[in-house]
């Protein structure tokens, strides 16, 4: 392999789709680059590559020390390895070779606390480390992804110059990357916006079915329709993929790919993740906790096939006759309600944040994570620049909902939302995560909830007391003994 005339500007371990297309973004921006792999074909794979795509300064090497060595001091060496043990395991082969002041980046989707504890490991070497949320897939990687860096400030500053250039770039708004904060915050922050991403696609796919199953739209209409979407406040990268699909016919048979798609969700954990933390934090996330539980339902393809026969024998298919519906009525109700319900999806993934933010004092500028994803990202869309007009009203904004823009937009559509909830009901069609952004907003707008009652249960078998509307304090009540009395 040819060395690099001179020590290359940075370092890159772990070549599968996303580093090898990471390597070749920063090299391609002007930085020289040296790439490792434990296997060695991978790093045949991404020289030729380099070569192909424009003799790129790229450099690939088979041995650790040989590429350690070759990167400029202080060095700065980012790993796109599976979370989890290879993470541990590219660290320990790497940091033998590095000395003082060097800098590793855990670029993969890492659980933040062991960001923390690798951060501090690290430091009890004399090295710097950062965790770095990497988003927009392997076409994101390649041509410009979001960057969501957390750790070292020091860390950061030694490789903005890179960052600055190789993120997503974004008219009126810059590059896709800021330093987000101290400890684990980058990766909690990547964490939040695959939940967010979660809630998003469950939405997008209860659209879908209430089109179809409903409105009866051929794959034609839904490519015309979510192309249309795709030009207003629904303007998104995840609308527009949804518009390719529905036209990409079968290559194997007759018809439409997507129809031959088996309905089983795969997933790599971040959205459970997200939904455990919201647990912890006692953040309610409905909309990213159903999508999850949906994606759960989707796994039980054989149960749901034995289900579908019983409820079949059990009359239910009368039960729900098909309605008859304007098609166009139907289409304008669920863009509104599709674009409720996002609201209230991005709503408790900020709220999330920022109650981590408080709990770890990592002081994160909500606005700046919105402007960070307008570009690169998977959940990139127009109207990230409306939440981040939101938080530059109101740094403090308690929730999205409550933003005079948000809550006049909510207004305008909530009767569409209703009509296209009530309709997937009495149709049979789950919608899970319509409805539960519903109940959400029904939730946070009423002054007063039936928690008085289970307050009162509560205190009943459980002595776990109350507070009272009119009087300060904490009290308890014999309700067993009165009720009793009250029974003789």
């Amino acid at each position: 392999m040819a060395a690099p005339p001179q020590p290359t500007r940075i370092g890159l371990a772990g070549l599968a789709v996303m580093g090898q297309n990471l390597a070749l973004n920063i090299a391609e921006k002007g930085f020289p680059i040296s790439v490792y792999n434990r296997t060695a074909s991978k790093v045949d794979e991404t020289v030729e590559r380099a070569k192909n795509e424009g003799n790129l300064p790229l450099y690939g090497f088979h041995d650790p020390e040989a590429f350690v060595n070759s990167i400029q001091k202080p060095r700065v060496i980012i790993m796109l390895v599976k979370a989890g043990a290879p993470v541990d395991q590219t660290i320990k082969t790497l940091s033998g070779y590095l000395e003082k002041g060097d800098c590793i980046i855990d670029g993969g989707n890492e659980w933040y606390e062991n960001t923390e504890r690798r951060e501090k490991a690290m430091a009890e070497l004399g090295l710097l480390y950062l965790g770095m949320g990497v988003s927009g897939g392997e076409e994101g990687a390649r041509n410009g992804p979001s960057l969501m860096p957390g750790g070292s400030f020091e860390a950061y500053k030694y490789i903005e110059d890179i960052l600055l250039k190789v993120a997503a770039q974004v008219p009126d708004s810059g590059p896709c990357v800021t330093y987000i904060g101290k400890g684990g915050s980058g990766n909690f922050v990547k964490m939040v916006h695959n939940g967010i991403e979660y809630g998003d696609m469950q939405l997008i796919a209860e659209a879908y079915d209430v089109l179809k199953s409903v409105g009866k739209l051929s794959n034609e209409e839904l490519k015309a329709v979510f192309a249309e979407w795709n030009k207003g406040e629904l303007l998104s990268f995840l609308i527009e993929i949804t518009s390719d699909i529905f036209g990409i016919k079968d290559d194997k048979g007759e018809g439409y790919l997507v129809d031959k798609v088996l309905d089983k969700t795969g997933m790599k954990g971040t959205g459970k993740w997200t939904v455990q933390q919201a647990a912890d934090l006692s953040v309610a996330t409905p909309t990213i906790a159903s999508s999850l539980d949906a994606r759960f339902l989707s796994g039980l393809k054989e149960e749901r096939i034995k289900a579908a026969e019983v409820f079949k024998s059990g009359g239910l298919g009368e039960f729900f006759a098909t309605q008859e519906v304007d098609k166009q009525k139907l289409i304008d109700d669920v863009r509104k309600a599709l674009y409720a319900a996002k609201i209230c999806s991005y709503a408790q993934g900020m709220n999330l944040i920022r109650a981590k933010s408080l709990e770890k004092g990592w002081d994160l500028k909500l606005g700046e994570l919105a402007r960070i994803w307008k570009g690169g990202c998977i959940i990139r869309a127009i109207f990230l620049d409306r939440i981040k007009q939101a938080y530059d009203r109101n740094p403090d904004l308690a929730n999205l909902l409550v933003d005079p823009e948000f809550a006049k937009e909510i207004i305008d559509r909530q009767a569409a939302w209703r009509r296209v909830v009530c309709l997937a009901v009495n149709s049979g069609i789950s919608v899970p995560g319509m409805s539960s952004s519903l109940a959400y907003f029904d939730s946070y707008r009423r002054e007063r909830l039936p928690a008085n009652l289970v307050q009162a249960q509560r205190d009943y078998f459980g002595a776990h007391t109350y507070e009272r509307v009119d009087v300060e304090g904490w009290f308890h009540t014999e309700w067993f003994k009165i009720a009793k009395q009250s029974k003789i």
